[in-house]
C-alpha cells in the first residue's frame, strides 16, 4: 500500500475527525482537513501533534458543508481519497428538521460530484446506525438488522430529525453513485454511539453519557441503551474501508456491542467507587416528563424501552475489523473528560 497519497478530511476538528486525521497521518498519508472556521487551525494543529509527531503532512482549508459545488471542486483537485466526515449533530433539535436535513444532504453530494469530477479513487462517508435502526414497527423490531437494512424516515414517531438526516444524506451519496458511473467509489460506515478518548473540551455528542453518569446531575438511569463503539476503532475502520479493494461501494456497520445506560453506569460505579452514580432505573412516563423540560432528552425517547438488535460482522469479516472492547470505549472516555476537567 503506497501511503504517500493525499486524503481530505472534512470535519477535522471534531471527535471522530480529530482521531481520524491522527491515524492517517501515523500512516504517512498527507491530510487536509476542512474547517468552518480557520481561526482553529492553530489550536487543532498543536492538539493533534500531541497524539502525532506527523503534523508537517497536515493542512488546513476553509469549507463548509452548504458551500457551492464550485469550492469542493476546487478542493478535490490532487485529492486521493476522502473521508467525509462532517455532519451537523447539535446537542438538541432544532426547531426546523430541514436545518440539519438540507445541509447533511447537500453536503454529501457536492462531496460526491467534486470527487466523481476530479476522478478521486474512494470516497468514505460516515453515516450512523441510525439510517439502519430506525422507522420501525414493533413486529419490525423483532428482527436483528444488518447494514442490508434501511431506517423508513416516513415513520416519525420512531425516528429523529437527526437520523432522517443521516439516512437521507446516506441513500442520496449512494443513489449518486448508482446513477453517476465515475471512476470514484464509495464506501459508507454506519457507527453506533461513539465513545472513547475525548481529545479536547469540544468533545462529541455521544460522549455525554459518560458525562452525565459520572457529573452526578442524573439522579436515576433511562431504560435506554445503544450499540456503542470506540472513536479509535471507527477511525480504524474508515481508514479500513479506504484502503481495501474489498470495501469498494460497501456499507459497514460499526458497533462494539448493545449496552443499556444501566451497564454503563455500573462499569463506572465499580471504576470510580467514590463517585455519586446512580444505581436505580427511571420509569419510562418519568423520562417523557423529563423531556419536557430538558430538550437535550427528546432525541432519544425513540430508544426508549426498546432494545434493537444488530448483526455487525460485516466489518470484521470482510475487512478484518476488530473493535476495542465496550468496557476500552467507556472507561478511556471518562477517563479522558475528568482529565480535561469536563467532569470536576
Amino acid at each position: 500500500m503506497d501511503h504517500s497519497k493525499t486524503v481530505l478530511l472534512t470535519g477535522v476538528s471534531g471527535f471522530l475527525g480529530t482521531h481520524t486525521a491522527i491515524q492517517l497521518l501515523e500512516k504517512g498519508y498527507t491530510v487536509i482537513g476542512t474547517l468552518r472556521d480557520m481561526s482553529r487551525k492553530e489550536d487543532i494543529r498543536t492538539l493533534l501533534a500531541k497524539h502525532t509527531t506527523h503534523t508537517k503532512q497536515l493542512q488546513f482549508v476553509k469549507a463548509n458543508l452548504s458551500d457551492p459545488i464550485e469550492v469542493w471542486n476546487e478542493l478535490m483537485k490532487g485529492v486521493d481519497y476522502v473521508q467525509h466526515i462532517a455532519s451537523p449533530f447539535p446537542r438538541v433539535l432544532p426547531k426546523r428538521e430541514e436545518d440539519l436535513i438540507i445541509p447533511a444532504k447537500r453536503g454529501a453530494l457536492n462531496v460526491l460530484k467534486a470527487a466523481a469530477t476530479n476522478g478521486v479513487k474512494r470516497v468514505v462517508l460516515t453515516s450512523s446506525t441510525g439510517s439502519v435502526l430506525y422507522g420501525k414497527t414493533k413486529e419490525e423490531l423483532q428482527h436483528t438488522f444488518t447494514e442490508e437494512d434501511w431506517t423508513n424516515v416516513q415513520n416519525k414517531k420512531d425516528t429523529t430529525p437527526y437520523f432522517r438526516s443521516k439516512t437521507i444524506a446516506e441513500r442520496a451519496a449512494w443513489d449518486f453513485i448508482k446513477n453517476n458511473p465515475s471512476e470514484t467509489e464509495l464506501a459508507t460506515v454506519c457507527p453506533g454511539a461513539i465513545l472513547g478518548p475525548v481529545l479536547e473540551k469540544d468533545f462529541g455528542t455521544s460522549a455525554n453519557i459518560i458525562v452525565k453518569t459520572l457529573d452526578g446531575s442524573t439522579p436515576a438511569i433511562p431504560k435506554i441503551g445503544f450499540d456503542m463503539v470506540d472513536v479509535r476503532s471507527v477511525a480504524d475502520l474508515l481508514i479500513k474501508a479506504m484502503e481495501s479493494e474489498k470495501a469498494a461501494n460497501e456499507r459497514f456497520v460499526a458497533t462494539a456491542g448493545y449496552m443499556s445506560f444501566k451497564e454503563v453506569a455500573a462499569m463506572l460505579k465499580k471504576a470510580y467507587p467514590n463517585r455519586k452514580i446512580p444505581s436505580t432505573e427511571l420509569p419510562n412516563f418519568a423520562v417523557r416528563l423529563f423531556a419536557m423540560l430538558e430538550a437535550s432528552l427528546k432525541p432519544v425517547l425513540v430508544d426508549l424501552g426498546v432494545q434493537r438488535k444488530l448483526r455487525a460482522t460485516k466489518a470484521q469479516e470482510l475487512l478484518g475489523w476488530k473493535p476495542k472492547s465496550l468496557q476500552e470505549a467507556v472507561l478511556s472516555c471518562a477517563q479522558s473528560v475528568l482529565e480535561l476537567g469536563i467532569v470536576k
